[in-house]
C-alpha cells in the first residue's frame, strides 16, 4: 500500500496551551500531552517538515494576570516562560515516540533549549526533525498566534495549521449559537472584517501580506492533524 503524501511540504502547526491540560483543568495533564504527542506523530510519519507553536494558557495568561495590576510587560514575560515549559513536555513525550525533536526559544536559555535562530530551524526540517518555537516572538504584546504567523512566514512554510477546540471558523460562537454556519472557506480579508477572531488582528494582517494559508481545524477528533497535512476537507481554510 502506498504511502499517504502530504499536500504540504512544510507546515507550522499552531497549539494552544489548553491542549495540555484536561478539559476545564490547567496545568499540564501527562495523559493530554501524550495524545497530543501521538497525533503528530501520526502527521510527522507523513514526511512533512513540522514545527509546531505552541501556547501557554494552561499555566499563565499574561493579560488575564495584566488586569489584576501587574505590569503587562512582565505578565507577558511569565506568559513566555510558560510556553517553554510546554514545549519541553511535548518535547520529551514525542521523543519517546520515537521522533528527533528540537526545542527553539526566542528568549535566550542555553541550558534547556536552543536559541530560535532562522536557518538553524529551516536546517532541522530539512533534516526530518520537529521544531517546537517557544517563548512567542520574545516580545511583549504580542500573542502566540502573531508568533506561529511570524515562524510561519519565516521558514516559508506552505501553511499554517491551527488546532482548536472546535470544528473550524463559525459565523458566531457555535457554544452559545448552536445554529451558527461553519465556513469551509473564507479569505482572511473577510474575516478580519467580520472580526471572527480565527487570530488576533496583528496576526491575520501578517497572514494577508504574506499569503498565508491558515486551516483551523478541530483538535480534539482522532487523526485531525495527519488529515490536515495531507490535504482532507476538514475545518475551515482561511486564505
Amino acid at each position: 500500500m502506498a504511502k499517504a503524501k502530504p499536500a504540504y511540504g512544510r507546515v507550522v502547526l499552531k497549539l494552544s496551551g489548553e491542549s495540555l491540560c484536561a478539559d476545564g483543568g490547567q496545568g499540564i495533564d501527562p495523559a493530554a500531552v501524550k495524545t497530543i504527542a501521538g497525533e503528530i506523530k501520526k502527521a510527522a510519519d507523513t514526511g512533512v517538515e513540522l514545527a509546531v507553536v505552541i501556547g501557554g494558557g494552561n499555566i499563565c495568561r499574561g493579560q488575564q494576570l495584566a488586569a489584576t495590576g501587574l505590569q503587562r510587560t512582565v505578565c507577558d514575560h511569565m506568559g513566555m516562560l510558560a510556553t517553554v515549559i510546554n514545549a519541553l513536555a511535548l518535547q520529551d513525550a514525542l521523543e519517546r515516540l520515537g521522533l528527533e525533536v528540537r526545542v527553539q526559544t526566542a528568549i535566550t536559555m542555553a541550558d534547556v533549549a536552543e536559541p530560535y535562530i532562522r536557518r538553524r530551524c529551516i536546517a532541522h526540517l530539512e533534516h526530518g526533525k520537529v521544531c517546537i518555537l517557544a517563548a512567542g516572538t520574545g516580545n511583549p504584546f504580542f500573542s502566540t498566534d502573531t508568533a506561529a504567523v511570524l515562524r510561519a512566514r519565516e521558514v516559508n512554510a506552505d501553511a499554517l495549521l491551527k488546532a482548536t477546540k472546535v470544528d473550524g471558523v463559525y459565523e458566531a460562537d457555535p457554544i452559545e449559537h448552536p445554529n451558527a454556519k461553519l465556513f469551509k472557506k473564507i479569505t482572511a480579508r473577510e474575516a478580519l472584517d467580520r472580526n471572527l477572531r480565527v487570530m488576533d488582528m496583528t496576526a491575520l494582517t501578517m497572514a494577508i501580506e504574506g499569503d498565508l494559508p491558515i486551516l483551523v481545524f478541530n483538535l480534539r477528533k482522532p487523526g485531525n492533524i495527519r488529515k490536515a497535512v495531507l490535504g482532507s476537507q476538514i475545518g475551515t481554510l482561511v486564505e
